[in-house]
């Protein structure tokens, strides 16, 4: 099996006055392409730190990090700009969508960086796949928060993404509008073979992927397989 991301050794610390801060501490793990991934843990235990060192957002202190088999540490920030928009999705807690966007131009933003010639048609294709297809001309302030998370969603893939990050992608949802957007994100994901990496301190949510790695304090603390359960 093709490992996706490989992660060695990593550490991160920040500081703060004179004190330093260690966010993160030999953090070692892998990846297989096409897998779903949980990165669970309390707040403050380095989770969206992680997603930012393994998805190139940020650099580590020490270790390596490979995506997509690059070593993304050895790139300058232009190349993984472009790294990310070829090969990587997203979705965050606060949706990030374009406000002077409506949300078809909002899910074909990635499209148009590539110069894809289809990206109205997909992106279309993409908002009737999450239910929105009536709601395209839309601003995001026109939209209910279920509503732009599904708006983040049909952009995440719209790139067609080998792997996509999803910062707790529930967070600023209620329980029933947070259940339809994770259904939405696993059919999406298996229809498209896309390994997806999920941030969350929603246990019954990081139970749904085929792994778990449990953060405390920085460190790894465990890390299982779903069947091991």
């Amino acid at each position: 099996m093709t490992k996706i991301l490989n992660v060695n050794n990593l550490g991160k610390s920040y500081t703060s006055g004179s004190k330093k801060l260690t966010v993160l501490e030999d953090i070692s793990f892998e990846v297989d392409e096409g897998a779903t991934f949980a990165i669970v843990g309390p707040s403050g235990s380095g989770k969206t730190t992680l997603l930012g060192l393994c998805a190139g957002l940020d650099e580590p202190d020490t270790g390596t990090v490979f995506l997509c088999g690059t070593e993304i540490n050895t790139l300058d920030e232009d190349q993984r700009a472009q790294l990310r928009n070829q090969k990587v999705g997203f979705i965050f807690q606060n949706f990030q969508l374009l406000p002077t966007l409506t949300a078809l131009e909002n899910v074909t933003v990635p499209l148009e960086l590539q110069g894809d010639k289809n990206a109205r048609k997909f992106g279309l294709e993409l908002l009737e796949k999450v239910g929105l297809a009536d709601r395209s001309h839309h601003y995001p302030s026109q939209l209910s928060g279920g509503e732009q998370q599904r708006v983040a969603l049909a952009r995440a893939f719209s790139n067609k993404p080998s792997i996509l990050f999803a910062d707790e992608p529930t967070g600023n949802l209620d329980a029933e509008t947070g259940e339809k957007v994770i259904e939405l994100l696993f059919d999406l994901n298996k229809e498209a073979g896309t390994t997806l990496i999920i941030v969350t301190h929603d246990y019954d949510l990081a139970s749904r992927t085929q792994r778990i790695l449990k953060l405390r304090g920085g460190k790894i603390m465990s890390d299982q397989l779903m069947s091991a359960l």
